[in-house]
């Protein structure tokens, strides 16, 4: 059976077809109650939670909530099995577990498969995704982590970086990316492989390190160096010392 905790007034077990939540509260849906430990400052929820506040709604099987002065004042969620958090914010995270801050915005989705969309920017990871709204900065963890916005796609192992939001629309400042088999970033022109990889949005540059690729239509570009204008998308590659550049071009009229 499940039990509707209402943060308004007092918790207190309610029928759900007889309550609506109203602006300002918290409502908690859980099928095996609550447990409240005052002097931690949080309480434990089991089974099928549904937490739904004016900033955040989440479900999941294990929910901790951490509070500040009182039980109303929900500060931070542990979450686990099965989560998924939506916020007001317009970040939408899937994962095996989802810690949320609501007072720093800081999120941090963990697991297989693990998702959070905010916006223009997708981002999907085998480990962990954490996500700071407040300061812009964003860390992938994990092979086969992939950031994907509607000009670039970025595939690597560790993926750093920080956004800044215009108009309600995320836009990528910086960009750190590795990986100990190989980074890989593609625009609609260009295919890019390296170990590392830097972006730099007010250069409009991305530099690619260490067994570098650059694939442009018939063109393949083999060093260990490329500095990309992200404009223009005029590059260079270069090499160590003893080492050449390979280019490699297939004409298509033959």
């Amino acid at each position: 059976m499940k039990k509707l905790i209402t943060i308004t007034l007092i918790f207190s077990t309610i029928s759900i077809a007889s309550f609506a939540r109203k602006v300002g509260e918290t409502e908690i849906t859980t099928e095996e109650g609550i447990e409240v430990f005052q002097n931690e400052k949080y309480y434990l929820l089991k089974k099928n939670v549904n937490i739904q506040s004016d900033r955040f709604k989440i479900k999941a099987n294990l929910v901790k909530a951490y509070f500040d002065k009182d039980l109303y004042d929900i500060i931070k969620i542990e979450s686990e099995d099965n989560v998924r958090l939506r916020s007001s914010k317009g970040i939408i995270a899937n994962g095996e577990k989802i810690n949320f801050s609501i007072k720093n915005e800081d999120i941090e989705v963990y697991g297989e498969r693990s998702s959070l969309i905010y916006n223009s920017i997708n981002m999907f990871s085998n480990e962990k995704i954490r996500v700071n709204n407040l300061t812009g900065e964003f860390n992938l963890e994990g092979n086969e982590s992939e950031l994907k916005t509607s000009t670039i796609q970025i595939f690597g192992s560790i993926i750093n970086g920080e956004f800044i939001t215009i108009n309600e629309i995320n836009e990528v400042q910086n960009l750190y990316v590795e990986d100990s088999n190989q980074v890989n970033i593609i625009t609609d022109n260009i295919n890019m492989f390296a170990l590392r990889a830097k972006y730099n949005k007010k250069e409009n540059v991305i530099e690619l390190f260490e067994n570098v690729k650059v694939i442009r239509g018939n063109e393949t570009i083999i060093g260990d160096y490329a500095n990309i204008n992200t404009l223009t998308e005029s590059y260079k590659v270069i090499s160590n010392d003893k080492k050449k550049v390979k280019a490699i071009i297939i004409n298509d009229n033959e």
